[in-house]
């Protein structure tokens, strides 16, 4: 257990919290069919991702650097690391906006769980840092204890989980391309590789890292799953329209009562903190890999000194950049939103050639089953980056 289940419950971040409430106070459980899609699509990203770190000992970085030379590597890593320091400052915003409805000013909180990731992520031991994000992770289970005290048809979220409804509204398309888009980054495919090669998981573990990765990508889109029943209960039929994760939380107090709350913005606070934990590392450890430098936890400042320069770096600008006034943090996440969009393809076709490669994966390569349903994935999500661009373009945004 741990590098598949983190990479999956590491999606369910500030934005995606924002992205299934907003689903759910919009359009009730009309949205709950895209749940099995969702989850095809990251078992087959997360799937791949493992594999090739079970047989190659390698993450995806230092392989797209061997296969495709460094030049695209260069251009791979920069936009990684531009997108991924832009959600990261989604990330404590979505920590101050979440402590903020406990009274924890944001002067407060931000310099201080950043103090609290960083002394996380130098703490020098992947196997101590892996089980305290698996103890964060448990705090998730509030959504679905808020789900069950928002009282559902569960006969109607049964339906609409199994029936497609598709409509014909810009903002309803807008709001499909967002859900399925915020369940997989082009940083978690990094991170569940990279999880697996610093477990020292070889080609024997290759049946249990599967299990881990599907178990994983299941429970991040129950999880997904709850939010949308607890918002599409509660603030849908009365009308309550939201912007952010913090605002849902807010809005179920009067309806639902105050532990809705609590356990919503308790649920918010958690997923924020643990996609701020894992995202500089990931970040750091690609660039590293891709360039030949030291990385990893268990390395000192005098060993790794890039390694942890970024990650040092990546909490210092997010931070700051949150605490700073006029800064346009929408602007930040839309951005990052946009950069995810062009690389997420790219990453795929990287991984899935490599993955198919046989001198690389020798028999644990790609199946034909599999290299289809690869291929398929990157057309979903090419298309849905296409379509999320016009949308944008037409002023429509989830």
């Amino acid at each position: 257990m741990g590098p598949g289940l983190l990479a999956a419950l590491s999606g369910n971040d500030a934005g995606g919290i924002a992205t299934y409430s907003s689903a759910g106070a919009s359009y009730g459980y009309k949205m709950l069919w895209m749940l099995p899609v969702m989850t095809v699509l990251l078992i087959v990203t997360q799937e791949t991702a493992a594999r090739c770190g079970c047989v190659t000992g390698k993450g995806l970085a230092s392989l797209i650097r061997e296969r495709f030379g460094v030049r695209k590597s260069v251009l791979a890593m920069a936009a990684l690391l531009i997108a991924n320091t832009a959600v990261t400052i989604s990330e404590f915003a979505g920590i101050a906006s979440g402590l903020a409805l406990f009274g924890v000013p944001a002067s407060i909180s931000v310099p201080l769980v950043a103090l609290l990731v960083w002394m996380l992520t130098m703490s020098g031991s992947f196997q101590r840092i892996e089980k305290i994000l698996l103890l964060v992770s448990c705090v998730f289970v509030t959504y679905i204890v808020a789900a069950f005290m928002a009282g559902p048809n569960w006969g109607e979220v049964a339906v609409d989980l199994v029936v497609p409804n598709i409509q014909n509204d810009p903002s309803y398309v807008s709001l499909v391309v967002a859900t399925i888009g915020t369940t997989i980054a082009p940083w978690m495919i990094f991170l569940a590789q990279n999880n697996v090669v610093d477990k020292n998981a070889g080609e024997d573990d290759i049946v249990l890292q599967r299990i881990d990765t599907v178990s994983g990508s299941l429970a991040a889109d129950v999880i997904a799953g709850f939010i949308i029943i607890t918002t599409g209960t509660v603030l849908f039929p009365a009308g309550i329209q939201i912007s952010d994760a913090a605002d849902a939380a807010r809005a179920l107090e009067p309806i639902a009562g105050q532990w809705s709350t609590v356990l919503f913005a308790s649920g918010l606070v958690a997923a924020s903190f643990l996609a701020a934990c894992v995202l500089p590392g990931v970040t750091s450890s690609a660039i590293c890999e891709a360039f030949g430098w030291e990385r990893g936890a268990d390395r000192s400042w005098d060993e790794a000194p890039v390694y942890r320069g970024i990650i040092t770096a990546i909490i210092g600008i997010s931070a700051v950049l949150v605490l700073m006034p006029g800064v346009d943090l929408f602007q930040i996440m839309m951005t990052s939103q946009v950069i995810n969009g062009v690389l997420l393809p790219v990453v795929l076709v990287f991984q899935v050639v490599i993955a198919a490669d046989r001198h690389i994966m020798g028999a644990n390569r790609n199946g034909r089953v599999w290299n289809v349903l690869t291929w398929a994935t990157i057309g979903v999500i090419t298309v849905l980056t296409v379509v999320m661009f016009v949308l944008q373009a037409m002023g429509y945004s989830a």
